[in-house]
């Protein structure tokens, strides 16, 4: 080593350095493909505009030769043979390829018609995984059978587009025309699914191609969908109903592709997009806790959504941060992006900062599958490999269908005035059902005959469906249901009875759930010492037969797990509660992440208690829950505002679906919203959860019931859209959450709950008010010395919620209980007129007045 090297070892040294450089060289230049590649694929099927608003040439991507020397390797160096990584899979058998072909696969695989995002994916064998299904050279090979499916396919969604073109030129129907592709798409997804065992589909998307959707995906009848066009068809259900591209379905069938039964339901939604998102994720959650499939192997959502309201629309976001959650997962949603690169008359530059509207997925490490929606092979190979990486490793996935709209946002709209380029780009587009079947007339798979029998077909079923409809007068809304609730309603979807049977329950129960709320079910659970002191006071409570307001929602809860109801509670920190006042989770203060919920531990054949805490969401959980509580009338869904005025981030969903749903698709719902509400001086943002926003006059007049018959309460509540209560006892919140379920319809329910009551000392309730043969009081009367002399009363006082407290205080301090009767107005909606009248007759000389301690409004 103390000799002095000779020169030709110094350059056969220089020579090893350049090969490893050169090595390391195009292992970067891999990379860099599997990274970047994206940017540069022909997604647009309109070449002008691109999809990826970000124009610029990634400088580590060879387009051109002179770019080999970023790498410091020169074009001799192009038919050099250089090892394959581990990390790539374009050599399929060989371990080694010469530089020109690893760049020519590697074009092919990422630059081409499919644009890959995943390699933020922070695991190496999630990320392996789909380098294998797009790199391994020949994996997009289609047999001439599945050739022959895609094109009967996108002739059935190309003709039902052109034959309601024919028939009602001038009807808005969100076409699909310039994505035809996606009804393969879905059809894809569905058939792989049903391959790897789901058996129910739960679909959420937007109004275009909702039509196409029903006819060809979940194949309602088509008489069924075309009669909607009649302007003379008469509604014969209740309500209003809602627009044709508006309407749920729910279809079983057998998948002909797999041969297995399949469960089809596309969730009705508003004209709010995006705003279905959530109650998707929730009836799914729903259908798979309702099956015992914790791993979603059975049922999966699909999310279509539009382009611009991907990335503007905030409950997408909120929805993704569901996708993980321990009580919201849904073990991995398929998102297909219908990307016509347009929204409405806006450009992809004024909509949106991020460079695709897919971004908003990659907060939670979810692949990203661009592909030019005009190579229909394409596109259906990624949404086989989606439909595998979902059911693989239960993750949310996007399918970006880069598209067009041919026509305007609606069939009535003319596009020209805003994008002028774009559209007479499109006019000239040849559509993709002629290129695709050129193509495979051009290689011999199908003959020209055989393409336009199949078009004489398709469109031969459409006429004949077409004559059947004009016979239907009446659209029945009830065919449209999402969520059928078999064996709930009568056959013609009526209540069972007009009846609810009394609330309260005998005292053994009401002592057995106070003892067990009192206890800690864990052996060797170490609680809180505060705790511990909370406990006792149940106990205590328990002995003395009275309850509090937690103990008596406790009661209800419990007594309804023991009728084998399962009950979910979920908002923001509800499982303490806010006001520290619930204790349903329990913490072991030794041992991490212990807990208990005694609840679960009330009875060895109870239902299930789920409580937990949320996102610091609303909009999007208040819809999850209302999906979950769409899936089934037998369980109490409850969601509780941290404070009720924080509802108004979420008032999409109770003026969208809660308030109307109904009205629009007939459709029952019985969840529950506690709004912690009462004036204590916390400030604007903490005191008023805005009542007056819940009461409209439904129909609910007295005149409609001269007789004011026995059923008189349990008809009115059903001919309102939702219960608005106010409780000011724990009893009454006790039997008013029991009425709930026992009710034979389900409808929305407001509560009201107080704060500053939570602990009030005159706040409490006897057990003798909740035994059986007690039930939910909609007016509390007088009940103390002015109403023992009625006609001494000179002031009669109606006033709702915790404020009764403060009057009462105040009358006793002035000492007028002779002079001043106060009555409590428990339930404000539908309104009690029936009792008040009878209160206002109790008292011949008295004023009335009301009382509130909300601003006027």
């Amino acid at each position: 080593s103390v000799v002095p090297e000779s020169r030709p070892a110094a350059s056969s040294r220089t020579k090893t350095s350049k090969l490893v450089e050169d090595h390391l060289a195009v292992q970067s230049l891999i990379r860099a493909y599997q990274i970047r590649g994206h940017h540069v694929a022909q997604l647009d099927p309109l070449g002008i505009l691109d999809a990826d608003l970000d124009s610029f040439v990634p400088s580590d991507l060879i387009t051109t030769i002179d770019k080999l020397a970023f790498y410091d390797l020169r074009e001799a160096d192009l038919d050099k043979e250089f090892q394959l990584p581990t990390t790539t899979f374009i050599g399929g058998s060989e371990h080694s390829l010469s530089l020109r072909e690893i760049i020519r696969r590697l074009e092919s695989t990422y630059c081409q018609h499919i644009g890959l995002e995943f390699m933020f994916i922070n695991d190496v064998e999630q990320c392996q995984w789909i380098r294998q299904k797009f790199e391994t050279p020949g994996v997009m090979q289609f047999s001439s059978e599945e050739k022959r499916r895609l094109l009967a396919r996108l002739v059935r969604s190309m003709r039902f587009e052109d034959f309601l073109a024919r028939k009602w030129s001038s009807e808005k129907r969100f076409g699909l025309e310039g994505c035809e592709v996606m009804i393969p798409a879905l059809k894809t997804i569905i058939d792989k699914s049903s391959e790897m065992g789901i058996e129910n589909v739960i679909l959420g998307m937007p109004h275009r191609g909702r039509l196409n959707v029903l006819a060809n995906v979940i194949r309602k009848d088509l008489e069924q969908i075309f009669c909607q066009f009649d302007p003379k068809l008469e509604a014969a259900d209740e309500g209003s109903g809602d627009v044709k591209y508006h309407l749920g379905m729910y279809h079983e069938r057998i998948n002909r592709v797999t041969n297995r039964n399949i469960t089809l339901s596309l969730v009705a939604n508003p004209s709010h997009l995006e705003a279905v998102d959530p109650v998707v994720q929730g009836k799914t959650k729903a259908e798979q806790f309702y099956r015992g499939d914790a791993q979603g192997k059975k049922v999966m959502s699909i999310l279509v959504h539009g382009d611009a309201a991907f990335a503007g629309q905030g409950v997408v976001y909120e929805t993704f941060h569901l996708s993980d959650l321990p009580s919201y997962t849904t073990n991995g949603t398929v998102h297909v992006v219908v990307n016509n690169q347009i929204g409405f008359t806006t450009d992809p530059r004024m909509a949106r900062s991020s460079p695709y509207p897919t971004d908003v997925a990659r907060v939670v490490n979810a692949p990203i599958f661009h592909v030019n929606a005009d190579d229909p092979e394409a596109v259906i190979y990624v949404c086989s490999v989606a439909a595998e990486w979902r059911n693989t490793f239960n993750k949310d996935v996007v399918v970006d269908l880069v598209c067009y709209r041919r026509r305007g946002h609606n069939e009535m709209d003319e596009p020209m005035f805003t994008q002028p380029l774009m559209y007479k780009q499109i006019h000239r587009q040849v559509p993709v059902l002629k290129k695709y079947a050129d193509k495979l007339i051009a290689e011999g798979t199908v003959t020209l005959q055989e393409f336009e029998e199949e078009i004489a077909k398709y469109d031969r079923i459409c006429e004949e469906a077409y004559g059947r409809s004009k016979d239907k007068k009446i659209l029945h809304i009830k065919h449209w249901l999402d969520s059928p609730w078999p064996g709930f309603f009568t056959v013609d979807g009526e209540p069972k009875s007009m009846t609810c049977p009394t609330t309260g329950i005998p005292e053994d129960v009401l002592t057995h759930i106070g003892n067990v709320a009192s206890s800690v079910p864990l052996e060797d659970f170490k609680i809180h010492t505060g705790l511990s002191r909370i406990l006792r006071g149940r106990a205590d409570m328990t002995k003395e037969r009275t309850v509090d307001w937690a103990l008596a929602e406790y009661m209800a809860f419990g007594s309804l797990l023991k009728e084998g109801i399962h009950v979910r509670l979920s908002g923001q920190d509800v499982e303490r509660g806010t006001f520290s006042h619930r204790h349903h989770v329990l913490h072991d203060q030794e041992v991490d992440r212990r807990t208990c919920v005694p609840m679960n531990h009330l009875w060895p054949d109870q239902a299930p208690y789920t409580v937990c805490n949320s996102s610091l969401s609303e909009y999007g959980v208040l819809g999850f829950e209302l999906g979950y509580a769409m899936a089934s009338p037998n369980a109490l869904v409850l969601w509780e505002a941290q404070f009720g005025d924080f509802h108004n981030t979420a008032q999409c969903i109770i003026d969208q679906f809660i308030s109307n749903g109904q009205a629009k698709w007939v459709r029952h719902n019985g969840i529950v919203l506690l709004l912690p509400h009462g004036m204590e001086g916390m400030g604007p943002e903490h005191s008023s959860a805005r009542p007056e926003r819940f009461l409209q006059m439904s129909n609910d007049d007295s005149d409609a019931y001269p007789a004011f018959s026995e059923d008189f309460e349990v008809r009115q509540l059903y001919d309102c859209n939702w219960i608005v209560v106010n409780c000011s006892t724990p009893a009454n919140y006790f039997h008013v959450l029991r009425r709930q379920i026992l009710l034979p319809f389900r409808k929305p329910l407001i509560i009201f709950t107080p704060k500053s009551l939570l602990r009030h000392p005159e706040a409490k309730s006897s057990f003798d008010r909740m035994v059986s043969g007690t039930s939910f009081q909609r007016v509390i009367p007088e009940d103390g010395a002015s109403a023992r002399a009625p006609e001494r009363v000179q002031r009669l006082i109606f006033c709702t919620g915790k404020v009764y407290y403060d009057l009462v205080k105040e009358r006793s301090s002035q000492g007028l209980e002779e002079q001043v009767a106060i009555t409590r107005l428990e339930q404000i909606s539908p309104f009690p007129f029936d009792l008040i009248k009878l209160e206002a007759e109790k008292y011949p000389g008295a004023e009335l007045v009301w009382c509130q301690e909300e601003h006027k409004n």
